[in-house]
């Protein structure tokens, strides 16, 4: 079993979710995330990204009680991947789900592992969609889910299954409930009706993400119909919408499987007898009433998966929520099969990716910067890489490439993941850099590409990738580019990663416009464009 769960590592890596390298901050020279400083026992903490709506308590136990808390926010993946390395430089690791820490702790670190919090993974549909699905009348399954998948009548935004917890363990609870048994096997993975159903379910994708905070920003900036996320972010996205003056999402927990978020704070032993005690007083402290009736407020359940009557009216009935409702949560896979699930959904089963890379050439590229653009692609374009990072696409993506300098070159084209993609990559890796920066005309360059190959948008995922470590030269033409995508009326995010002297602000636009985002690829720019994998 521990060779296997070695192995597992190795398939999911740090690639799998947002940049390990960037994101695992050690206790020596961290730059944590959040930090409370008030003296005392420091206590530095890996945890999930959705731990952060807890921050204000965090705070102010730090402060009362004179202690330091430093967090370092990360995928429960790579939380996973770190514990089986054996070298955590942390005091404790906190993530969305047991099921990391347990395959994560080969090496016997952790003690006084305690769940937190509880938080069902859900659909959040639009009220008037919901409505009219008739998911407003009473228990809704996921077949159903799919039919209206099938008849176009829904879509969903969702994290990635290989970035983010939500998406995993949602994904393995659709596989779960499709596959009408308890537990799910490797038989069950090679079954034809079921990679069929799970295929046609997953083609519902409108737009990935690789965090669950993250998807909320998205929905919220977006017009979309509903996502999959914890019922926590459900409630906060809410509270936004009704601000912002728009429709409510109805919450949906499909009664043949849900997936549940439990939080567990785990304390990673140094013997360290001063941090022990620190540990144990934080943990004892997010156990108490005091505590767990603020952890309501943020709209996570206690750790008992309870609400208090003080808090239901955050948990408000008429959007759905019902925390009296008994769930049928899905028992998660054994190791071998949660291994060969996520392999299948990278390669098969998932929404195939339509991709535009921009790739800067210009002269600042030329030695050092041209090397790490072409060993940053190599880890999706060769597929020896692709596959021990479990980053190979599927056999229906489609992939373009335009070069820019002072000129920019003709769009070259692959499908598929394998044959085609490394003949295309051989043909990067003859490219010279120099001359200027031509980011704009690119852009538009891959604007008029799509606007002449729609066809292409109907089932798959698209998105623009700017790989670029300068400032463009043709500013003129900065309108029209917003012009052209504003014309196009497609959702096609831009995404970018920086390095170099890159112009993080006019990037920024280009994210804003798109509903897209920007990576700092400096430190490690095969990271940062591994992170972008994510997103579609």
């Amino acid at each position: 079993m521990k060779r296997l769960l070695k192995f597992l590592a190795l398939a999911i890596l740090c690639v799998l979710v947002v940049a390990c390298d960037e994101d695992n901050k050690t206790s020596g020279n961290a730059d944590f995330d959040f930090s409370a400083q008030h003296g005392g026992e420091t206590l530095n903490i890996v945890a999930g990204s959705e731990i952060e709506v807890l921050e204000p308590i965090i705070e102010e136990y730090a402060k009362k009680n004179r202690q330091t808390i430093n967090i370092a926010y990360q995928g429960s993946l790579t939380t996973m991947q770190l514990l089986q390395s054996g070298e955590v430089d942390y005091d404790a690791a906190w993530t969305a789900s047991s099921m990391w820490l347990n395959m994560g702790d080969t090496h016997n670190l952790l003690k006084y592992t305690e769940s937190i919090s509880m938080s069902p993974v859900v659909f959040g549909i639009r009220q008037s969609l919901a409505e009219q699905l008739g998911f407003t009348d009473g228990d809704v399954s996921i077949a159903e889910i799919l039919a209206a998948i099938e008849q176009k009548k829904l879509t969903f935004a969702m994290t990635s299954a290989t970035q983010s917890n939500s998406g995993a363990t949602a994904y393995l609870s659709f596989l779960t409930a499709l596959s009408g048994k308890e537990n799910l096997t490797s038989e069950d993975l090679a079954n034809q009706q079921l990679i069929d159903k799970i295929t046609k379910l997953l083609s519902g994708v409108s737009r990935s993400s690789g965090s669950s905070n993250w998807l909320v920003t998205l929905f919220l900036n977006g017009n979309y119909d509903a996502m999959v996320n914890y019922e926590t972010l459900i409630i906060q996205t809410n509270k936004q919408l009704i601000e912002q003056g728009k429709e409510p999402l109805y919450v949906v927990y499909p009664t043949d499987g849900v997936a549940m978020s439990d939080a567990p704070l785990a304390y990673v032993d140094h013997q360290n007898e001063k941090k022990e005690k620190a540990f144990l007083a934080f943990q004892e402290y997010l156990l108490s009433d005091e505590a767990q009736e603020k952890i309501q407020e943020t709209g996570r359940r206690t750790a008992y998966n309870t609400v208090t009557q003080n808090n239901n009216q955050v948990f408000n009935p008429d959007w759905g929520i019902d925390t009296s409702k008994i769930l049928n949560t899905v028992r998660l896979p054994e190791a071998k099969v949660l291994e060969e699930a996520l392999i299948a959904y990278q390669t098969a089963f998932k929404k195939p990716a339509l991709t535009y890379y921009l790739l800067d050439y210009s002269g600042s590229m030329a030695g050092e910067g041209e090397e790490q653009l072409e060993e940053a692609l190599s880890y999706v374009m060769q597929s020896d890489k692709a596959s021990k990072n479990l980053l190979q696409g599927t056999s229906r993506d489609i992939t373009h490439v335009i070069k820019f300098e002072s000129n920019v070159g003709m769009p070259l084209s692959a499908s598929g993941a394998s044959t085609e993609l490394e003949e295309l990559y051989q043909q990067i890796t003859t490219y010279s850099a120099g001359g200027g920066t031509s980011m704009n005309a690119a852009v538009l360059s891959a604007l008029e590409h799509i606007k002449n190959n729609t066809d292409e948008l109907a089932e798959h995922t698209p998105m623009i990738v700017i790989l670029s470590d300068g400032r463009a030269n043709d500013e003129h033409l900065k309108d029209e580019v917003a012009n052209q995508y504003q014309a196009l009326n497609i959702d096609i995010p831009i995404f970018s990663i920086q390095f170099g002297d890159a112009d993080d602000d006019y990037l920024q636009e280009l994210a804003k416009l798109s509903n897209g985002r920007v990576f700092d690829g400096r430190s490690d720019l095969v990271s940062a464009f591994q992170s972008v994998r994510g997103y579609n």
